[in-house]
């Protein structure tokens, strides 16, 4: 079996929580919540190494991509050198390590899946469409100019990060795991007090995060300057499979310091906060096709808003099953 080798870093990075994952959610239809990734025979997704980017202008190009990845906030942030066009964190608080950490959230599988069908908005997506979606939701921003040079060249270097990855083929380890649905509803109570053990340290006692110049070193969690209420993250399956195999700093998939159960509160309590609302009215014009765990009615159930946010889920999954 192929072994996940990490590139050499850069000194700068971002270890923090939360933006827009490249994520497939639930959606009604599913009979069960998909195994965990490595549960898998799939081959076992292997990081390029960054020192074989070839010393050419494609080169140069697949360079400025990550850099754009890793210090998104320095090129368009609010201060940006570029242009301002989003909230201040950078690509990789959500993509860790510029998008190549095993099952944290990376690129490894996007070149390879796009164009594709999502049902979100119902229509066949192209990565710069993807990218644009976590510019705007995630970095509660506007998306870049579709033919820049930053769009082109954080598209080389995707396509760069899966290269030897077929078409069509998600290798295992890429973007994040999902957890098996508790069957309690997720508790933001337990989850606040997980927070303030394990992760305001980093983020701040009120998610405000931790600010170097013009990046965010961790990243704030709600608030002003967070992902808004349309990311992937704001889904509570995404955020617990996320800070599952990643958070507190140093945990790893092999060795996790969060139970399933703790990722699930952690992610309710976080997402209960207040963070910028963005419209969604035209998301999701096939209820069939919705996430279970999606926070915003209508629905094509009749389960509340709040059991699609916190849960319990496998009543909803049940109801699915009914002919």
């Amino acid at each position: 079996m192929n072994e996940f080798r990490l590139p050499p870093l850069a000194a700068w990075l971002a270890i923090g929580a939360v933006s827009l994952p490249v994520l497939t959610g639930l959606h009604p239809g599913q009979k069960a919540p998909p195994a965990p990734a490595d549960s898998t025979d799939r081959p076992r997704w292997v990081v390029p190494d960054i020192r074989r980017i070839p010393q050419t202008p494609e080169g140069n190009l697949i360079r400025y991509g990550r850099e754009l990845i890793a210090r998104t906030s320095d090129y368009l942030g609010p201060a940006g050198k570029v242009r301002p066009l989003s909230n201040g964190m950078n690509c990789q608080n959500c993509h860790l390590d510029a998008g190549t950490r095993f099952l944290g959230n990376n690129y490894g599988a996007v070149y390879a899946t796009y164009p594709k069908f999502r049902a979100r908005s119902g229509t066949r997506e192209t990565i710069v469409k993807r990218i644009s979606d976590c510019f705007e939701r995630s970095l509660n921003g506007r998306a870049p100019d579709s033919t820049s040079r930053e769009m082109t060249a954080m598209i080389a270097y995707m396509k760069w990060l899966g290269s030897g990855v077929p078409k069509g083929r998600t290798p295992k380890g890429t973007g994040v795991e999902k957890l098996r649905y508790p069957d309690r509803p997720a508790d933001p109570a337990a989850g606040g007090r997980l927070y303030t053990a394990k992760c305001a340290v980093c983020h701040g006692k009120n998610g405000e995060g931790i600010k170097a110049g013009k990046s965010f070193v961790y990243p704030p969690v709600w608030g002003p300057d967070s992902y808004n209420d349309a990311a992937g993250l704001y889904r509570l399956s995404n955020f617990a499979g996320f800070v599952k195999n990643n958070m507190p700093f140093g945990a790893t998939p092999e060795a996790p310091q969060l139970t399933d159960e703790e990722a699930w509160d952690l992610a309710a309590f976080v997402n209960s906060q207040p963070r910028p609302h963005k419209d969604q009215s035209g998301d999701w014009k096939d209820l069939r096709q919705k996430p279970i765990d999606f926070p915003f009615g209508p629905y094509a159930d009749s389960f509340p808003e709040k059991q699609h946010k916190y849960g319990p889920y496998r009543p909803i999954l049940e109801s699915l099953k009914q002919p």
